[in-house]
């Protein structure tokens, strides 16, 4: 069933977290036309493996759409026909994103950051004006040590601003810590 403005679940978590099991529970629970939105590029043997990993995990019956550069449209083409979206995921999504600017862009600290809101307000916007459920799987990346690169800072970031931004928008916010999902906008009323 279409909404009038779409919502906006978020979840996040470490690397191998149980982030994109628990999202895939979630679209299947509360879903009934699914898309997957993968925004991986398989560059390398592992990427291919992970791939596929992901790719058992899903029914047959989701439609998926690769869409490792403007995911907008893909999130567009998918709410015409499709009432739950699980985007999977907007730290690759970004890292796509840095990686194709040059080097004089990387070095306009501000404009990377600009490029990469402008991304994220795009992804927001689709879902809003789509009127689905989108369930985004993010990571918290901020967590370690300060990376050495400026790339990798830059993307580190990027990542911090994407998670807070799509975070404020959502209707859930989910942390997925060993393989177990804490509601943390529920945490965090609670707490009030």
């Amino acid at each position: 069933m279409k909404q009038e403005r779409g919502e906006i679940i978020l979840v996040t978590g470490g690397a191998r977290s149980g982030k994109s099991a628990f999202a895939e529970r979630y679209v299947a629970t509360h879903g009934r036309r699914i898309a997957y939105i993968a925004t991986a590029q398989v560059l390398d043997d592992e990427m291919r493996y992970r791939v596929e990993l992901h790719k058992r995990r899903r029914p047959e019956t989701w439609r998926t759409y690769e869409a490792p550069f403007a995911a907008e449209q893909a999130i567009a083409k998918a709410a015409s026909d499709r009432d739950t979206i699980l985007f999977d995921c907007v730290t690759i999504y970004l890292s796509n994103l840095l990686c194709s600017f040059s080097e004089e862009q990387i070095a306009d600290e501000a404009l990377v950051h600009a490029q990469a809101d402008a991304a994220i307000d795009r992804l927001i916007a689709a879902v809003r004006t789509g009127g689905v459920r989108c369930v985004f799987v993010t990571n918290e990346v901020g967590a370690g040590i300060v990376p050495e690169h400026r790339l990798s800072r830059l993307y580190r970031d990027a990542a911090g601003r994407a998670n807070q931004r799509l975070a404020q928008e959502a209707e859930a916010v989910y942390l997925t810590v060993a393989g177990i999902p804490v509601n943390l906008r529920k945490l965090a009323e609670e707490q009030q």
